[in-house]
């Protein structure tokens, strides 16, 4: 039996067109032989549908989509689709997170996801029914003298919050893949939509290998690819058969399409044998196991790669083809660029350079040696005179009323943040008149304690760098620097000046970020415990030796610009706690275990 997995990318909501990328890898399946194709969890909807769920309609209009391509897939294929149905009288209503099974025109089974993960970016129990039935289809393979029996499990079934450090969520809960062993399966397809986040492939790995040794199972699994708003799914299709060896792996961060031969009855295979895997990506042609492409990237190229495509697909998921960027000659800013050229392409990048009062000459020139580098166009709007502009309108009102005048002192913050705010109004003028988004290019370090102006330099459709650490920052420029020819460039695109020198708002006379920050170092240890290890300040800073005043002072700013966080454009995540619908922080509140 010759299974195929389907790393799409289909758009939420989009339920024709998803039908139809469907429809395409059906017959591409067909050419290369497969008996058995398995889509992603809710392919034909996208993931994850939310709110669609509860339109009338919606449901409805998968269902019939799933109808459709029954009569219209290759006749002697088993197909796998992932979608939502209506969950039935047994489940007493309500919707169910399906895989339906397409064989002969007909959907010949189904089976309704056991677990739903509800934590951080998931909510499942807001919108489906949890099924209770293991099912194992019979799949006969061209010469096969007996049919394969092909357990349906759904991501979380296999996961249990295992690869995100919720298992407990699930403690006492039947588990779905030992009840499919007892119903006979000796092959398990797991379909799923599980976002990308930094070490979570090498996690899910594991457990798949886990699953295939404990049970003496082969587990085939297979991720959605491509970005749906803030998320983005990796696509990692994976085969391991019974001794827990990795025999097939699609190609991370598109589409594939993988074919691997499973002995029939799904028993045990040679090693010459699973030298027969079939992709679109190279395999070794003589070699038991395969490379993984998700496991021996370095961090710095996979959360580069995920942004590359989270990028690309929010544009063009929303309409958008151009993007806009302000170019300050800083690290921040030219990582933003080298990402959006890498997912739009450089004649779609206008990067705008915008000199105020405080701008050093490097700003402009290192701004300028980038453009040159990635290829985009650029232009170049001067906000000084606009700021003194406000001088005469602001200035009687501050003083009238015993405030000091714009500037009247260092550091002054109303004057700081006029010049962002300027910039932040050009840079959307540009945005409207050019129908280009703008993309942001603030930190998660700077994001985390504030260090940004609201409606100034958070201004702007997407935040690709929201979820990235300054240190993560350079990381990146520097690999992008290494090995910008597998990076997709054909130089390397980060000017040296921009990774060399102390970053800097420039916004009041020799001013660096260490005037009002710990240094990066140290800022990006106490958040990574804080925001996503979720430690008091006390635990932090006994279990790093950072001063303890410097442990409160980050956290009491992280809480503080909760407000401004809230208000920020869609950024995308590659950590396990991002800044967004994952994390759940009240504004007003008291806890404060900082004081």
């Amino acid at each position: 039996m010759r299974i195929a997995l389907a790393q799409v990318n289909p758009t939420v909501g989009d339920i024709d067109a998803n039908a139809e990328l469907c429809a395409r890898a059906a017959a591409l399946a067909e050419e290369r032989g497969a008996d058995l194709l398995v889509f992603p969890e809710l392919v034909l909807c996208g993931y994850p549908p939310k709110d669609l769920l509860l339109a009338e309609g919606f449901v409805h209009a998968c269902e019939r989509a799933c109808r459709t391509l029954a009569r219209i897939v290759p006749r002697g294929m088993t197909i796998v689709l992932g979608t939502p149905t209506r969950a039935g009288k047994r489940a007493k209503g309500g919707i169910a997170n399906a895989l339906v099974a397409l064989r002969g025109g007909t959907i010949i089974a189904t089976y309704h996801k056991r677990l739903l993960p509800t934590y951080d970016v998931f909510d499942e129990d807001r919108y489906f029914t949890p099924g209770d039935d293991a099912v194992v289809l019979r799949v006969r393979g061209t010469s096969d003298a007996k049919p394969t029996a092909v357990g349906l499990s759904i991501c979380e079934d296999l996961w249990r919050g295992e690869d995100a450090g919720f298992s407990q969520r699930y403690a006492g809960r039947a588990d779905p893949v030992a009840a499919l062993v007892r119903a006979g399966a000796k092959v398990i397809v797991n379909p799923s939509a599980s976002p990308f986040v930094v070490g979570k492939g090498k996690r899910h790995r594991a457990i798949l290998r886990g699953h295939a040794k404990k049970h003496g199972v082969w587990v085939a699994a297979v991720n959605q690819v491509g970005g749906n708003d803030d998320l983005v799914f990796d696509g990692h299709a994976a085969v391991y058969d019974p001794s827990g060896t990795l025999v097939a792996a699609g190609r991370g961060f598109g589409d594939d399409l993988v074919c691997i031969d499973v002995p029939a009855g799904g028993g045990k295979t040679s090693k010459a044998s699973r030298a027969k895997a079939l992709s679109s990506a190279a395999m070794p042609a003589k070699a038991a196991r395969v490379a993984d492409p998700l496991l021996s990237a370095s961090e710095p190229e996979l959360i580069f790669r995920a942004l590359v495509l989270g990028v690309r697909d929010y544009c063009l998921k929303t309409g958008f083809r151009s993007a806009v960027i302000g170019l300050s000659g800083g690290i921040d800013s030219a990582v933003t660029a080298a990402i959006a050229v890498a997912a739009l392409g450089p004649t779609n990048i206008t990067g705008l350079l915008m000199p105020g009062p405080y701008s050093s000459d490097h700003s402009i020139s290192d701004a300028l040696d980038l453009a040159a580098r990635l290829g985009i166009t650029t232009a170049t709007l001067r906000v000084t005179g606009a700021v003194d502009a406000f001088r005469p309108m602001l200035d009687p009102a501050f003083t009238a009323n015993h405030l000091a005048a714009l500037g009247a002192t260092l550091p002054d913050l109303a004057e700081e943040n006029l010049q962002s705010r300027v910039r932040g109004t050009a840079i959307m003028a540009w945005s409207n008149r050019s129908g280009a988004i703008v993309l942001t290019t603030g930190n998660k370090s700077e994001m985390a304690v504030g260090y940004c102006t609201l409606y100034g330099d958070m201004n702007g459709g997407l935040a690709v760098l929201s979820d990235v650490t300054k240190q993560m920052v350079y990381a990146m420029a520097c690999w992008m620097t290494e090995h910008f020819e597998h990076a997709g460039f054909a130089v390397a695109p980060i000017p040296v000046g921009s990774i060399d020198k102390p970053p800097s708002a420039e916004l009041r006379p020799n001013q660096t970020d260490q005037d009002s920050l710990p240094e990066y170092a140290v800022l990006d240890e106490i958040l990574q415990r804080a925001v996503e290890g979720r430690e008091s300040p006390a635990t932090i800073a006994r279990r790093t030796r950072i001063d303890a005043a410097t442990v409160r002072r980050v956290m009491r700013l992280i809480d503080l610009s909760e407000y401004k966080r809230r208000q920020a454009a869609t950024g995308l995540k590659v950590t396990s706690v991002a800044f967004g619908t994952g994390r759940r922080m009240p504004i007003a509140q008291r806890w404060r275990p900082w004081r």
